[in-house]
């Protein structure tokens, strides 16, 4: 799967530049292209300055909103961010005209941070500009959710959060949820931390962009992945995950290949890799919620065998029942099995539903220091007081 990617904000310029990265390591490892062009779009210039791996020409580090900013940021302003972005996106659809490979792209991935003002306020008019331009070209969006210490000392951060959700959930595709706490370490630095976040945001989808990339016969899978799995899995609130599970070096060959304890032992190791990639999915969910699956297998081809596909495809159907599933092999590994995992289309989120209702809070407190009451209002009715950014 080929992808056009747009950072919006200093959170989705970093991660973007993190794809840039897996776009370089893809090409010198596996000699694939899997990113068509990637871009960063941002009000303030110090954070497009910071990135390491995105061109530094001005058609794919693009300052937007300068007459407004002077190029310092809106201030966590998410109402100015989407002005801007209305105001500037024909600059942004030229840059997209001028990829090289776009006739070869299959969807538009945009990633933005939930609780900033420039990425959390373009990012849902900018899917809407390239939905309405593209037609028929699936748009998905990454929204990076706060650290749980900025939802509870800033009161603009639940609500940037909220209106940013759900405007993204009204334009795009599919909306793959974040949850920065989940990935945190303690004993780690701010950068350390931070950088080590974006890589595991990232990494999940280094074996899915390249399963349907790969043009080697002994590559390719027998129950080959490619675009058009990914594209009729992906739909509304997503969470996705990776899981390994390192191969020991055997100091002699096996005699006998067929034992029942080796056999059992390639079976454990790719439950074990699924195992992980669910405890480590990029949300906390409820997997029953999930009315659409996928699952990639990747490995060396010896170690791949019908009882592991069976054994992961009945591991996912117990835990995601209400799901379709899809599935796929990808012999490229060398000394791990690694086991991607999607889970999308929920029916119920709780941490989405827990912002938006954080959000009518706040909103209840603002209108009645203003001497409005909500006392006889509808769930439905105070819900639609959300703005949208679009």
């Amino acid at each position: 799967m080929k992808l056009i990617v747009m950072g919006l904000g200093q959170c989705g310029g970093r991660i973007a530049d993190r794809f840039a990265w897996l776009n370089k390591r893809a090409k010198v490892v596996r000699g694939l292209n899997v990113i068509a062009d990637i871009f960063a779009i941002n009000t303030d210039i110090a954070d497009l300055s910071g990135l390491s791996n995105i061109k530094a020409d001005c058609k794919h580090r693009i300052v937007v909103g300068g007459r407004k900013t002077g190029g310092h940021g809106v201030g966590k302003i998410s109402e100015l961010g989407a002005e801007i972005a209305r105001e500037d996106g024909d600059k942004i659809i030229d840059a997209v005209r001028s990829a090289e490979q776009f006739p070869e792209t299959d969807a538009f991935l945009l990633i933005a941070g939930a609780a900033g003002g420039t990425g959390s306020g373009a990012i849902g008019v900018l899917t809407r500009f390239l939905k309405d331009r593209y037609v028929g070209k699936p748009i998905y969006n990454i929204i990076v959710l706060p650290f749980r210490q900025e939802e509870t000392s800033e009161a603009r951060t639940i609500y940037n959060t909220a209106i940013c959700l759900k405007s993204v959930y009204l334009v795009a595709d599919a909306i793959v949820l974040i949850d920065n706490q989940r990935y945190i370490r303690k004993d780690y630095s701010i950068a350390e931390n931070l950088a080590r976040i974006n890589a595991r945001v990232v990494e999940p989808f280094y074996n899915l962009l390249c399963a349907g990339e790969e043009t080697k016969p002994k590559y390719i899978g027998s129950k080959m992945l490619d675009a058009g799995d990914i594209i009729q899995t992906l739909a509304g609130w997503t969470a996705i995950g990776v899981g390994k599970s390192l191969i020991r070096r055997r100091k002699f060959p096996l005699k006998d290949k067929t034992h029942f304890k080796d056999k059992m032992t390639e079976t454990n190791k790719g439950v074990h890799a699924m195992d992980r990639a669910l405890s480590e999915l990029s949300l906390t969910c409820d997997p029953k919620n999930a009315r659409r699956a996928l699952y990639l297998l990747s490995a060396p081809a010896g170690e791949m065998n019908m009882d592991v596909m069976k054994e992961l495809g009945d591991n996912l159907r117990a835990i995601a029942p209400n799901a379709l599933i899809r599935s796929g092999d990808y012999p490229r590994q060398k000394r791990a099995v690694d086991v991607s995992v999607i889970l999308s289309d929920f029916s119920a989120l709780g941490k989405v539903t827990n912002y938006f209702t954080k959000a009518i809070d706040l909103i209840a407190v603002i209108k009645a220091r203003q001497g409005l009451h909500y006392a006889n209002r509808e769930v439905e009715e105070i819900f639609n007081d959300i703005p949208v950014l679009l």
